[in-house]
């Protein structure tokens, strides 16, 4: 899926702006980069207050679900540029392996678009995308749909 109503992706400068409004997102350290051929790259940048084990240390599940959670909204901002958000109806996280201190990335596709849900996928990796540390796979409601 690669274009919204018009035929356009809102532009990653946008996607930026609305990303400003998130206070969650901000906290997490979530930001965008526009990669080549204009696909946008979700970043979470390692901090302290995200850390699960200190231990290891490994950032934390509940982060990293979260920033995927992100990144799948935020692809789907893109299709749909009126700026509302859509909501999750279920969002499945499949843990592959410890994320460490370090920067964690993330590509989010739009794997089907209708009229009133979304279907996104959503793969995170750190220091070498052919190894992911987490997935996602999620379901949303998009804004206009009747919900009763």
């Amino acid at each position: 899926m690669s274009d919204g109503p018009r035929g356009e992706l809102l532009p990653v400068d946008r996607v930026r702006a609305l990303l400003a409004g998130i206070p969650y997102a901000g906290f997490l350290g979530i930001t965008v980069e526009e990669a080549d051929g204009g696909a946008m790259v979700s970043r979470l940048g390692f901090a302290q207050h995200i850390v699960g084990n200190p231990s290891l240390p490994a950032i934390h599940g509940g982060a990293i679900g979260a920033f995927l959670e992100t990144a799948a909204i935020l692809e789907l901002l893109r299709h749909v540029p009126d700026g509302s958000l859509p909501k999750p109806i279920n969002l499945t996280i499949a843990y592959l392996r410890s994320a460490g201190p370090h920067d964690t990335f993330a590509v989010a596709t739009v794997t089907k678009h209708g009229r009133r849900v979304a279907n996104v996928q959503a793969v995170a990796w750190q220091r070498d995308r052919a190894k992911p540390v987490a997935s996602a796979q999620g379901h949303f409601l998009l804004p206009g749909a009747a919900t009763g």
